[in-house]
């Protein structure tokens, strides 16, 4: 995929195999041809190569050739031939090659339980441009409608048709080229209500019943989802604190355009309601590239009580261990250009409790001026994540 001009990707090489995960149209590709301009590159979208290939995995020593121990590899797509993996272990072993192993799921590689290099290749996540990625080029107001995603944020004029054929080509090459779904009708009603439902609680009951599909087929199409990477789950956070807490998580996907494209609202205007979600996705979104390309891995979740008081993001800075409480950073989004104090008070709450310890708390919003309220550091949506990928959040 031609990223158009060249975006600079906070993503770093490692020095040591690794596998790239990441949805389609990330720009995984790019970043490994960018990266590893000197690799072997093997790509296995290419037919022969990967008709050569399955038919006999054996085959990729003879393809790379006589190289140096220390040679990078690139094998681009590789659950398209999950038997290779036995094969790449050997020739690290053997040739002590270095392979940077590329793919948009995870799930055929689990599903044939082949060896997964456990211990020698690190997991490395390639998720949609940030707003640090864009820098000045972040818009808001456009992200929150068409997404993330490299080929919409430098072609914003074809947007909509992007999207629309992101979700086609995702429902043909990714679900049907795999054999995931039986027939595309029920899934592709399934992808509308999923898309619909983004930001909130899952209740698969009720997305079986609105997709007029059996209750099993809505589990495994959301394992599908996440097992693809255009989905992701976020717990809720249950630290026991004498209160009923919600259990169930949310779902949210991984761009919010390609979420309004799934539910077919692209060509719609964009309502509040929608945009508050979409906000809530790219907060999501930007939490998960700030603790990859920091490093930090922390724990990311949602609290909610049965009495109705919600914190949008809880993130665990420190387990509770040995009689100690958990540590956490409280974040609370609001699509508003003026920030209201009762919307502090979940926060506040918990806070207050002393099985928790909230390190920090945070309000976001769409207003322009940052404000500090007794513990409570109110941000402007760029100033926040300006402050999170500063490493100044957690």
């Amino acid at each position: 995929m031609d990223l158009g001009p060249r975006i600079p990707r906070a993503l770093r090489l490692p020095s040591r195999s690794f596998f790239l995960f990441g949805p389609r149209g990330t720009g995984k590709s790019t970043w490994l041809r960018q990266v590893l301009s000197d690799a072997v590159y093997l790509d296995l979208l290419d037919a022969s190569l990967f008709l050569e290939l399955s038919r006999d995995p054996h085959r990729l020593e003879a393809l790379v050739g006589v190289r140096p121990a220390g040679t990078w590899v690139v094998l681009d797509e590789i659950q398209k031939v999950p038997e290779l993996l036995d094969e790449v272990h050997r020739l690290m072993e053997s040739r002590r090659w270095r392979f940077a192993l590329g793919g948009s799921s995870a799930r055929k590689l689990r599903r044939a339980g082949v060896n997964l290099l456990a211990g020698r290749a690190l997991t490395l996540d390639m998720e949609p441009l940030s707003a640090a990625e864009l820098g000045a080029d972040f818009d808001l107001e456009f992200s929150l409608a068409e997404g993330m995603l490299p080929v919409v944020q430098t072609d914003r004029e074809n947007a909509t048709a992007i999207l629309s054929a992101y979700v086609s080509t995702y429902l043909k090459e990714e679900v049907r080229a795999e054999g995931l779904i039986r027939k595309a009708g029920p899934f592709l009603r399934f992808l509308n209500i999923a898309g619909l439902m983004n930001g909130q609680t899952l209740n698969a009951l009720g997305v079986a019943r609105d997709a007029a599909v059996p209750r099993s087929s809505v589990d495994a199409y959301f394992a599908i989802l996440l097992d693809t990477l255009v989905g992701h789950f976020l717990p809720a956070w249950q630290p026991r604190l004498k209160v009923r807490e919600q259990t169930h998580p949310k779902f949210y996907w991984f761009d919010p355009g390609v979420a309004r494209a799934a539910a077919g609202l692209q060509h719609d205007p964009v309502d509040r309601t929608w945009l508050g979600f979409a906000l809530e996705t790219l907060v999501f979104h930007e939490l998960r590239v700030a603790n990859v390309v920091q490093d930090k891995h922390r724990a990311l979740a949602y609290y909610a009580t049965a009495a109705g008081s919600e914190v949008d993001f809880v993130v665990e800075t420190r387990k509770a261990r040995n009689g100690s409480p958990p540590h956490v950073v409280c974040i609370e989004v609001k699509l508003a250009r003026e920030w209201n104090r009762k919307w502090e008070r979940a926060m506040r709450d918990l806070a207050t409790r002393p099985g928790v310890c909230v390190e920090r708390m945070f309000g976001v919003y769409t207003g322009t001026r940052a404000r500090h309220f007794d513990g409570v550091q109110v941000l402007p949506v760029a100033e926040f994540f300006s402050e999170l990928h500063a490493g100044r959040v957690f």
